[in-house]
């Protein structure tokens, strides 16, 4: 098992963050590989997930009766076992050479190298089997040393043993790289000395593989972890990352131009450093606290304390004589209920006096342990993600309830939202806007039609025709709901289902959408009250927008007004012209356009989930390390 906070010292980031925020160093990545080539296969069409495709459907009954859709379940992660590297295509041909072999003469450096691999025949090294397919092909063609020069480790391979061993300042395990460097002075024999320094080179060369994969595409697949995730693969050149270090001086360089080039991920990286060096938090409140006023419980004068410490002006002149009389009090009083529902109103919660996890968490904050867990899973989760984010950009943070359009650096929106519930959970994936629909019908998912509309639907047939929806089959057309017989189709419904637009449509006025497998957009809602809570994951999986219009408004670069007229002329569409991405995201820890990191509930355990695919992983690489 992984051990947060206990990780070998490593040296200070120092890194000069400047956070402007949207700032994006767009052209960077493209600047690396101007400079170094090889490493990342740019490819526009396939940042974005496939097409979509048919939901499994789970029979959970006879005669058509009891069946439904399931939705994504979480898996076991599994990682891939390494392999043992089979050197016998680098060693010397054996005397009997065809004329071809005794035809090829190596360079001065390639005999050199040709005479040392002699030293591999019984050498152990493991490797992820793509690893280990890229090292064998690159030395095969390029048979001579990288990382070893006259008789010694040389200045390239200081430079890489370096960048592996700050692996911890960017929340990865340095042992997943650790390599025994050959000492300066030996008293081996030159035999002895040559077998040393060519396993080196090998072992060197897998540990900076793994490490340029690991900054680039992170240490787990997400898609194996379950259907809720859907991230397109980040193709990397590992020969070509080879080749590449063997030409150039700039290791550093290349190496940590492998990881995301984002002010994001550089907040994330500078709080982890500074959460590793802090002290943990003085004062510890039971985070799954729920007291209501008239109860007891030894943890509310730990949080009165608290909030007497961070008493401002106006708090101080309203409830500071309250705090001094009350504030050792076990016993929520009355007198306590007002300066309670103070504190949760300044922190954007609805202020109901009832002190639950998310009041503990902004007056106690979340443990050390916990944040650098969370910091950790969301540095893990950014190499998922593209390099540069992209600007203009949509941003919804699942976990913290909210969307945002950014550009330029500037935050020019951001709105509450509602997110899928716990049984209908909101996938992690990006994709591009391509397109707002005005007044638009609802298109009725078959998991809502199956699970919850068709038990009606067999006793009732004519539901649908009287509370406004139109069927349509196979052709695209339109019948009666009462002329079709419900009960004879199972879970295998061949019509479709949708809503006319109208007040009582469950999309409200408008609907914004990117393409995906998963059937998820942002649109308006008649529930409006729903954004009045603090926790709001609860939709079908889509996400509900508080601000539609000012949304809708910012992704076709117009107006407030202007998304208010079209509203009055009835069903309409209009594409989106521009390149928007939309990530439809899933962070517990993340940085505001400052810089400063907030920290969020983890509404669907998904952190624990990815945690458990981290152990399965440095099991899998531990014997090898």
């Amino acid at each position: 098992m992984r051990i947060l906070g206990n990780k070998k010292a490593v040296m200070p980031i120092a890194i000069a963050v400047t956070l402007a925020f949207g700032q994006q160093p767009a052209g960077a990545q493209g600047l690396f590989d101007m400079l170094f080539g090889g490493g990342i296969r740019h490819n526009p069409e396939g940042e974005f997930p496939p097409p979509p495709k048919p939901r499994k459907i789970r029979p959970a009954g006879e005669g058509g009766g009891g069946v439904r859709i399931s939705s994504p379940t979480y898996n076991t992660y599994r990682a891939d076992k390494l392999i043992r590297i089979d050197f016998k295509s680098l060693l010397p041909a054996p005397p009997s050479a065809t004329a071809q072999d005794a035809a090829f003469v190596p360079s001065v450096t390639s005999t050199a190298f040709r005479d040392a691999v002699a030293g591999l025949s019984d050498y152990e090294l493991f490797a992820e089997p793509d690893i280990a397919k890229a090292l064998i092909a690159y030395y095969s063609a390029n048979p001579d040393f990288i990382w070893v020069s006259d008789n010694a480790p040389n200045g390239r391979a200081q430079d890489a043993v370096r960048v592996l061993g700050e692996a911890a300042s960017y929340g990865l395990t340095p042992a997943d790289y650790s390599v025994d460097v050959p000492a300066a002075a030996t008293s081996a024999t030159p035999e002895e000395r040559t077998k040393e320094l060519v396993r080196f080179e090998m072992a060197l060369s897998v540990r900076v593989l793994r490490y340029a994969q690991d900054a680039q595409s992170g240490r787990v697949d997400p898609n194996r972890m379950t259907g809720y995730y859907d991230f397109p693969a980040k193709p990397f050149d590992l020969e070509g990352a080879l080749k590449t270090l063997a030409h150039t001086q700039e290791v550093r360089t290349y190496l940590e131009s492998r990881h995301p080039q984002n002010a994001e991920y550089q907040a994330l990286r500078v709080e982890l450093e500074a959460l590793e060096a802090s002290e943990e938090n003085e004062i510890v409140v039971d985070p799954k606290l729920l007291l209501k006023p008239g109860e007891s419980s030894p943890e509310l004068p730990k949080l009165l304390t608290l909030i007497s410490r961070n008493l401002d002006d106006e708090m101080g002149g309203n409830y500071g004589d309250v705090l001094t009389r009350l504030g050792k009090s076990e016993l929520y009083e009355p007198d306590l209920v007002p300066v309670i529902k103070a504190v949760q109103q300044r922190a954007g919660m609805k202020g109901d006096g009832v002190i639950g996890p998310r009041t503990v968490a902004s007056l106690a904050g979340t443990s050390k342990a916990d944040k650098i867990e969370k910091v950790e899973v969301a540095l893990e989760e950014l190499r998922w993600m593209p390099s540069d984010l992209g600007s203009p950009r949509v941003f919804i943070n699942q976990p913290a309830f909210t969307a945002s359009y950014i550009d330029n650096g500037e935050e020019k929106l951001k709105t509450r939202v509602v997110i899928g519930r716990v049984t209908n959970q909101t996938a992690f994936f990006y994709n591009q806007i391509k397109q707002v629909d005005f007044h638009p019908y609802w298109g009725v998912p078959q998991s809502i039609i199956v699970n919850e509309m068709l038990p009606r639907l067999r006793s009732d047939p004519g539901y649908l025709d009287r509370a406004g929806y139109e069927v349509t089959d196979a052709r695209g057309k339109k019948i009666p709901s009462s002329a079709v017989d419900w009960g004879a189709y199972g879970a295998n419904i061949p019509f479709s289902v949708r809503q006319q637009p109208s007040e009582a449509n469950a999309l409200g006025e408008l609907k914004i959408l990117f393409p995906n497998k998963h059937a998820i957009y942002m649109h308006d809602t008649p529930q409006k009250s729903f954004f009045a809570r603090d926790m709001r994951a609860l939709s079908h999986g889509c996400v509900r927008l508080q601000d539609p219009r000012g949304m809708a408004a910012a992704v076709l670069g117009t107006t407030v007004d202007d998304i208010a007229e079209k509203l009055k002329h009835g069903h309409s569409t209009e594409n989106v012209t521009r390149v928007i991405p939309v990530y439809v995201a899933y962070f517990t820890a993340w940085p505001d356009m400052s810089g400063k990191v907030e920290y969020f509930d983890d509404v669907y355990d998904r952190d624990s989930k990815l945690m458990q695919a981290l152990d399965a992983t440095e099991a899998v690489r531990t014997p090898s390390s």
